[in-house]
């Protein structure tokens, strides 16, 4: 009996983050599901795959990128052999004879998503998927329905016991090293750890450690921050650490930050704060006590003051901390609500009954 086949193309796999590791996540549930996979992509990325997200595909193929310089006719042939097409859009679309095709929204981004009658009458036939509340939220606004399949944790993180991890003086950071759109505003971090944290008595040792991916094209932002860091042996900056690595940080720290969207209007220009927000849930995994900037994705996946905490200013964060770090019970209370929480909402289990129910 021939396999259903499923293909996914999207323009970001350079990247690699936490949006591609949700898409990939959801082709790899299609995977188990007896799907044939296909990445249309010139490059074989399964190496990458497995290195980064540790997603293990077992009948994964990879296509000429024919979304580059086919026509309608090419496009229209190669996607007709596919029961299901998720895409990830970057403004345009093309009509798909696949089965059913669906767009992925990873950004509430609103010149990815103008429906003009021509696009309209291109996506007759896909439905769309968003990544949270907030995006879907957004997706609404600008005349969109879209289905929310949120990601999952790995059983990495959730197989660990965050009481009992041996936690160190240490402050957290894991985001991608980029400067634009929902930047994770790590010199912002920097200037918070230098004027808030470094030269209090109360702080006494403790290091800011920031972590994340950084390709050759946001090179100048991880030199800069280079700079910014470096009269201060107190910070550490680890770029492109492999899966065991980030877990390693992750199991250290005691507290972690997030300041995606800090600053930022989030009506205006809600591209620019977290859509979604996974390493803050990694972090409550990971028995970290987890300070995330209140909007966006963070805002709905962390209950403010039972699984995390939620700040509008330094000035606010700073005392959340100390109160925190001050009072034992408290902490123990958080750690454990929190990696509660995320094994209630965040497991593999959880979001492969999600894909089913959407997508098959």
């Amino acid at each position: 009996m021939k396999r259903p086949r499923a293909a996914l193309y999207s323009p970001y796999l350079n990247i690699m983050g936490g949006g591609e590791k949700h898409i990939l996540s959801i082709l790899s549930v299609l995977e188990k599901n007896g799907f044939d996979c296909t990445i249309f992509w010139d490059d074989d990325l399964t190496q990458k795959i497995a290195e980064t997200f540790n997603l293990n595909f077992s009948r994964l193929s990879f296509a000429p990128n024919i979304f580059k310089a086919k026509g309608i006719i090419s496009k229209s042939h190669e996607l007709s052999s596919f029961d299901v097409f998720l895409y990830v859009t970057d403004g345009s679309y093309f009509f798909s004879t696949a089965k059913k095709n669906f767009v992925f929204c990873m950004v509430p981004q609103k010149n990815l998503y103008r429906l003009t009658p021509l696009n309209k009458l291109k996506t007759w036939n896909y439905r769309f998927i968003a990544n949270s509340n907030f995006t879907q939220k957004w997706l609404k606004r600008w005349g969109i329905t879209a289905n929310v399949i949120y990601p999952y944790l790995n059983e990495g993180f959730l197989g660990m016991n965050p009481e009992r991890l041996p936690k160190e003086k240490i402050l957290l950071s894991v985001g991608r090293f980029f400067s634009h759109l929902h930047a994770k505003n790590q010199a912002v971090i920097v200037d918070f750890f230098k004027n808030k944290i470094h030269n209090d008595a109360f702080f006494k040792g403790y290091k800011l450690v920031l972590v994340g991916a950084a390709d050759e094209n946001n090179r100048p932002y991880v030199e800069s921050l280079k700079n910014l860091i470096r009269e201060t042996p107190a910070i550490e900056l680890d770029t492109n650490v492999s899966y065991d690595e980030l877990k390693a940080w992750y199991k250290k720290a005691r507290i972690y930050l997030h300041f995606t969207g800090y600053g930022v209007d989030a009506e205006a220009h809600p591209e620019m704060v977290e859509h979604l927000g996974i390493t803050p849930l990694e972090a409550m995994a990971s028995g970290c006590l987890t300070f995330a900037y209140d909007a966006g994705g963070p805002a709905e996946t962390i209950i403010d003051g039972k699984t995390g905490f939620l700040f509008k200013s330094t000035t606010e964060l700073i005392e959340l901390i100390k109160t925190l770090i001050k009072d034992k019970t408290a902490q123990t209370a958080v750690i454990r609500n929190a990696f509660l929480y995320v094994t209630d909402h965040f497991s593999l289990p959880v979001f492969e009954k999600r894909v089913k129910e959407v997508v098959l």
